[in-house]
């Protein structure tokens, strides 16, 4: 028999060109969704790690999709910050769809996990839009309290669930670079708030 080894960076881009070949022409606008989520393990295989998030071992794969379509699907161990390694992938992935189609825009999209300075700055600096989910804090919700009691005002007269948004400009204490722009959502649940 003969041992056949993989090329992981032939892998790797065989999805983004498998992706690029199934368009006849280039679209205008794509959102490549980021996500990292766990892979429970049943067993002591190398890379094991209790991640408390999920409450069990598990590896935390990191994926990027563009609507059906994978564009990497990289399986980590869980002891990483869920970003862990998406700029250099992005960075990968985002070279190869501009060298195809230049005038696409590109928007980044993913959950708090992937709120980073250094994901944020990196779009930035390659003229991709983001949008990412921000964690919640006090100040982000000291920020938010005239839209969450108009929230629960609403909530109490109609009995329905309400929704307020507001847009603002935020930086955080000492994780960001620099001011960004914000959407904080003040909603009022049957359950109570949920900023």
């Amino acid at each position: 028999y003969k041992k056949i080894t993989a090329s992981i960076s032939a892998c790797h881009n065989f999805l983004v060109e498998a992706f690029l070949l199934q368009h006849a022409s280039a679209p205008s606008r794509i959102v490549l969704d980021l996500d990292a989520t766990d892979d429970l393990i049943h067993g002591d295989q190398l890379g094991r790690f209790f991640h408390g998030y999920y409450g069990n071992y598990c590896f935390l794969p990191l994926y990027i999709f563009c609507g059906d379509h994978p564009l990497l699907a990289l399986l980590r161990p869980s002891n990483i910050d869920a970003s862990t390694g998406a700029v250099g992938h992005l960075d990968r992935i985002v070279t190869m769809i501009r060298k195809a189609w230049p005038s696409v825009q590109i928007v980044i999209r993913g959950d708090s996990g992937f709120c980073r300075d250094k994901l944020l700055c990196w779009c930035e600096a390659n003229n991709v839009d983001y949008v990412v989910g921000l964690a919640q804090n006090t100040r982000l919700k000291s920020l938010l309290k005239p839209e969450l009691d108009i929230a629960e005002q609403r909530f109490q007269e109609t009995g329905n669930p309400y929704r307020v948004f507001k847009d603002f400009a935020y930086q955080t204490l000492d994780s960001w670079a620099h001011e960004r722009r914000v959407i904080g959502k003040a909603e009022h649940l049957e359950k109570g708030p949920n900023p």
